[in-house]
């Protein structure tokens, strides 16, 4: 009996290694398991050059080589009014010269409808509509909002008269209406644009952009009284006038101050 169990004794011992490799090799087969599976190819996202400013392009400037550059842009969200280099590998030779009707900030995407080819003419007939005509006429800070009246702000043109008193006592007779309604301003004296960190521009002329027969009432007002501009808010820039609103109308009604008094007064023109 004795003899039985001592030559089982190596066997134990070669068992005991065998479940004990077993055991780890159970152990590094689970760890292995463990590691994260490797990552999925990502979608490559299509993408487009596209013509952008390198720089700020203020309005009125003329746009050099140096003030464009090509940026790749997400196909996706790449409007057509966007330049691209697959349909105008030429665009930037094309656009320079062009002058900017809006500014630009850098990084944004040109579009041509911010820009107009001069051909030699200068600025301002160069950024009018067809149709149109650009009319100066002199301005002060008190009948100029203040200097805070800039160009591409949108305002109407008051006409103040001052009469003698028909019955000749009295103060004179003052009265004032309203001629020209929702025009835009195209300049400040000669400059197109508002001056780098001045939130104010005081100018003693204001060039408008008027429709011939507007132009041809402000040469008349001109003559009659003094003129003021009075700023409108920019919610109301694409404000559609009614025409029982059109305050330059016949038969309008006119705030007639007489004797320190307002009043109305109808006054056919």
């Amino acid at each position: 009996m004795w003899k039985v169990k001592r030559m089982n004794k190596p066997r134990i011992v070669v068992l005991a290694i065998a479940i004990g490799a077993g055991g780890i090799a159970a152990y590094l087969a689970s760890g292995s398991g463990n590691e994260p599976a490797p990552a999925q190819p990502v979608a490559q996202l299509q993408t487009v050059d596209i013509l952008v400013a390198k720089s700020d392009i203020d309005l009125g400037k003329s746009v050099k080589p140096d003030d464009l550059q090509w940026q790749t842009w997400p196909a996706t969200s790449a409007s057509s009014n966007f330049i691209s280099r697959a349909s105008k590998a030429d665009a930037v030779k094309e656009i320079t010269g062009s002058i900017a009707r809006a500014p630009f900030i850098a990084g944004e995407p040109i579009r041509e409808q911010k820009l107009v080819k001069a051909d030699g003419s200068g600025f301002m007939a160069a950024i009018l509509p067809a149709g149109y005509r650009a009319i100066s006429t002199e301005i002060s800070p008190e009948t100029g909002a203040g200097g805070f009246i800039l160009p591409n702000d949108r305002v109407d043109v008051i006409l103040t008269k001052r009469e003698k008193n028909p019955d000749g006592k009295g103060p004179d007779v003052s009265s004032s209406e309203i001629i020209l309604s929702n025009v835009r301003v195209l300049a400040i004296d000669q400059a197109p644009k508002e001056k780098e960190g001045a939130s104010a521009l005081v100018g003693r002329t204001v060039t408008l952009e008027l429709k011939p027969e507007q132009a041809e009432t402000l040469a008349r007002s001109r003559q009659n009284g003094s003129l003021t501009l009075a700023l409108r808010s920019i919610a109301d820039v694409n404000a559609v006038e009614k025409p029982d609103e059109q305050l330059n109308k016949r038969g309008e009604n006119l705030n007639v101050i007489r004797y320190g008094v307002a009043s109305q007064q109808t006054v056919q023109k």
